[in-house]
């Protein structure tokens, strides 16, 4: 049985070679995306990132969290290593969880176009309150 060496999709960087140069800034960070192999079947994908960080914009302190994305994929599927280093470039970023939950959708969003997505982002206690933040797009308006 011969193992066969999978091609890396065009347009996909961070998978080639064994050097990993990680990003500073969600700036610096590049969401790579691949064709979806079932792009005429609604599915969900789900990324469970269990060891978020940030820094608190006001105090500098460390933040932690666990974030979910759950997407429907259009045309372009987010590539896991590229979503990985996207995701430490928040290390060192000071944002409000409102303002981060909602970035990343946004770059989420831009670089996808999925059919629907939505990102929670649940951070831990600090002062004895918890956070949660849920973003989606298309956006539908909750009630309590």
């Amino acid at each position: 049985m011969k193992t066969r060496t999978a091609k890396t999709p065009d347009g996909l960087t961070l998978l080639k070679g064994s050097t990993t140069r990680y990003p500073t800034r969600p700036e610096e960070a590049r969401l790579e995306a691949f064709p979806n192999p079932e792009p005429g079947r609604p599915y969900t994908i789900l990324f469970d990132c269990p060891e978020f960080t940030c820094l608190c914009p006001i105090t500098g302190q460390p933040d932690f969290g666990h974030l979910q994305i759950e997407y429907c994929p259009g045309a372009r599927c987010l590539e896991s290593k590229s979503l990985k280093l996207y995701l430490f470039a928040f290390r060192n970023h000071g944002a409000f969880h409102e303002a981060v939950v909602n970035r990343i959708l946004n770059d989420l969003v831009r670089t996808l176009r999925p059919r629907w997505m939505k990102v929670t982002g649940t951070f831990n206690r600090r002062g004895g309150i918890a956070i949660t933040v849920i973003a989606e797009h298309p956006a539908r308006t909750r009630r309590p």
